[in-house]
């Protein structure tokens, strides 16, 4: 049965500590809804209140634009191994850009990637379970390096290059301030 509470539990941070991926949702006021498998290292519980998660450039920059125009976030973690849970945070996010005085201080809580393009900070409102007892059962071989190993191919500045030329817009045509506010 589904329950819903104001903060994150003991009982809570521990199955998202144990969790290998989880999901990002963002929607801007008009537009596509945008929801986004993440994996790797790239999560982190500040307190029962805030969160922390990594994004590192890939194919898309949605998450970027939806939250520079309308900051709601759903951040979703499901159980594929072991007892069924599905967990929901939802709250409001700041997106936190390389150059902004903050970065030092939050990427500090996570591995050096070559790839980094933003850190989202979220401030949860709602804590949200329900069963999951109709999600299969998978079993977890690894994380895949795909991502990380294009980064490094690329280097810095050809990461820096693929943002002007892949992550500056969103499908919707609107600006995701990678450039201005990363270079």
């Amino acid at each position: 049965m589904g329950m819903q509470y104001k903060e994150l539990s003991g009982n809570l941070i521990e199955f998202i500590h144990a969790q290998k991926m989880f999901f990002v949702a963002t929607a801007d006021v008009d537009g596509k809804v945008n929801v986004s498998p993440k994996g790797l290292d790239s999560f982190h519980i500040i307190n029962k209140k805030h969160v922390l998660w990594l994004n590192l450039t890939g194919s898309g920059n949605e998450t970027a634009t939806h939250i520079q125009n309308h900051p709601r976030m759903t951040i979703m973690f499901n159980a594929l191994e072991g007892n069924p849970l599905i967990l929901r945070l939802y709250g409001q996010a700041k997106v936190i850009h390389i150059n902004d005085t903050d970065w030092k201080k939050w990427y500090s809580c996570f591995d050096d990637f070559i790839g980094a393009r933003q850190l989202f900070l979220m401030s949860i409102d709602l804590v949200q379970t329900s069963c999951g007892m109709a999600v299969p059962l998978y079993d977890y071989k690894q994380q895949r390096n795909a991502l990380i190993d294009s980064a490094i191919r690329k280097g810095e500045d050809g990461v820096k290059k693929y943002w002007q030329d892949k992550n500056a817009l969103s499908l919707d045509g609107k600006e995701t301030n990678i450039i201005k506010l990363n270079l």
